[in-house]
């Protein structure tokens, strides 16, 4: 397994400056870039496009604080985090009303792509408000979530390094999982509903 840490010249913690990383980034990839190996035998351009995707995996991977926790673990535990098919029971309420909220969502906007009428698609335009709004909170409320447990993780890399905290940061990404999931059906369904 490639440590993208490693390939980007980062501290291996599960929080990083953003910033300082993609400044590294850029640093580095203008360094590889393809463009630059033009004049190369093939052999050395294949090396730079393999060393100068590899580069770019790595920035992906970090640049996401799920992601880079996630490659965080892996490295630390030596295999990929267990997974959990099955919700928090704390958090079963917001994803019924995550769930709930969608299906709403997705019926209204069916109904609207249905409906010719102006009169009907104002009736329609003040349900989608009502609705809009509801997704809004939700949308809120998983992002505060995720908010908190991005500076729990931000503290965990400040402190001394011990393994106590690694099955909490397990526990971690998997609860950013189901909210980064949520924000993306949330997000989805306030665009269908603007279309």
């Amino acid at each position: 397994m490639t440590d993208y840490y490693a390939l980007l010249g980062e501290p291996r913690l599960p929080w990083l400056d953003a910033e300082n990383l993609k400044s590294k980034f850029l640093a580095r990839s203008a360094t590889l870039h393809p463009d630059r190996a033009h004049n190369l035998g093939a052999a050395e351009r294949d090396d730079a496009h393999h060393a100068y995707t590899a580069l770019n995996e790595a920035y992906t991977c970090l640049r996401e604080p799920k992601d880079r926790l996630r490659h965080w673990l892996e490295l630390e535990l030596g295999c990929l985090p267990k997974d959990l098919q099955r919700i928090p029971s704390d958090l079963m309420d917001l994803s019924l009303r995550i769930g709930e909220t969608c299906r709403q969502a997705d019926s209204l906007a069916a109904e609207k792509e249905r409906t010719a009428s102006p009169l009907l698609q104002v009736q329609l335009f003040q349900r989608g408000a009502e609705l809009t709004g509801k997704l809004q909170v939700l949308q809120g409320d998983t992002h505060a979530r995720c908010a908190k447990l991005l500076d729990e993780v931000r503290h965990w890399s400040a402190m001394p390094q011990d393994r106590s905290g690694l099955p909490r940061l397990e526990e971690i990404y998997r609860l950013l999982s189901y909210f980064t999931r949520w924000q993306t059906q949330l997000q989805e369904r306030l665009v269908r509903l603007f279309q």
